[in-house]
């Protein structure tokens, strides 16, 4: 089985190059319309916004789903101080000291962007010395500083930002030569590009999948709730999100991430089982694991009351919700997995 995983790659540069933190994502979704119909799949945008395109299979009486969620982290302006600065509201979840000190764009409601950058409002040392500059960060001190001329609120307002503006982060996307992928928002532009690259790989191989498949692109899973609409037919659904790397757990940047359990449920064990039961018996290196703070559009779509069988599987990911690194082996992994399990 050959993943061709610069097509991967490719893929998620050009969806991690369009902004879209949860409730700003019709770009990003309208993109990736295109490339799945491209694939020959046929497609439809729900009336929440999230895209779904569809494979078919040999078998039509029951079909099943994957989900990879486009939304992303990222903020809103909250206020305009009387200095001109923004006060930054989170849009997902994240901790203040991942944004510090990164450019962004805020965009306005006309579409239009403009260059900032995250900082405390305690920025210099030689100003405030250590203690200031060690100040907590949180939403009264951490202020969007905007790459324009301005003296006052009355100035940003005349650029055309307002409250309700949302501010989108850079990426800063490097691929090393060792094979590690870092970059803001791999959560979850990667896992998209994985969905791609399993519908290119049916085509091009001349694959009929086992059962029609629905790939569901959500755009509101940072907000908790990413799946609303279930294909009427759906009797098993795949969230493709990321693993979690860091101490107490047990996934790790070169394997393929399956879920057991997650803070809003556990998984279903006989499914969890099953794809164990492929990972090893095509040589996929796997981890199971458990996450602390952490849910999947797969959870989120049963908490809703659907009725439908549900797993969650990923590349791992380190530093998740901050500046994210993973590994090529474990792209492969995983997408080999959903692949085994679709055929």
């Amino acid at each position: 089985m050959e993943i061709d995983i610069e097509f991967i790659l490719e893929n998620m540069k050009k969806y991690l190059a369009i902004p879209s933190p949860g409730g700003y994502t019709r770009e990003s979704v309208l993109k990736a319309k295109e490339d799945f119909e491209k694939c020959g799949l046929h497609t439809k945008i729900t009336n929440k916004g999230a895209l779904i395109a569809t494979l078919e299979g040999k078998n039509k009486d029951e079909e099943v789903v994957i989900t990879a969620h486009i939304d992303t982290l990222g903020g809103m302006v909250k206020g305009i101080t009387n200095n001109g600065r923004l006060r930054y509201a989170k849009v997902g979840g994240g901790s203040w000291g991942a944004i510090e000190g990164e450019n962004c764009y805020i965009i306005t409601r006309k579409g239009k962007k403009i260059r900032g950058s995250i900082i405390p409002s305690m920025a210099s040392t030689h100003i405030y010395g250590g203690e200031g500059g060690n100040a907590i960060r949180n939403e009264t001190n951490m202020l969007v500083r905007i790459d324009e001329v301005i003296k006052n609120k009355e100035d940003v307002i005349k650029l055309g930002i307002n409250v309700g503006d949302f501010i989108a982060l850079d990426t800063r996307t490097e691929i090393t030569e060792s094979g590690f992928v870092k970059s803001r928002y791999l959560d979850n532009k990667l896992a998209v590009a994985i969905v791609l690259e399993i519908c290119r790989y049916f085509k091009e191989n001349n694959i009929i999948p086992k059962y029609t498949t629905h790939f569901y692109i959500s755009n509101y899973e940072e907000m908790g709730h990413g799946v609303s609409y279930m294909p009427e037919k759906a009797k098993e659904i795949i969230a493709i999100d990321v693993g979690i790397v860091g101490e107490g757990q047990e996934s790790n940047e070169f394997s393929v991430s399956i879920a057991a359990k997650d803070k809003r449920s556990t998984y279903d064990f006989e499914f969890r089982n099953r794809l164990v039961n492929i990972a090893e018996e095509n040589g996929i290196e796997y981890a199971v694991d458990v996450y602390n703070f952490y849910s999947s559009d797969a959870t989120h779509a049963v908490i809703q009351g659907k009725d439908i069988n549900f797993a969650s599987l990923g590349p791992a990911v380190d530093a998740s919700h901050h500046y994210e690194r993973t590994h090529i082996k474990s792209i492969i992994n995983t997408t080999k997995l959903l692949i085994n399990y679709l055929i």
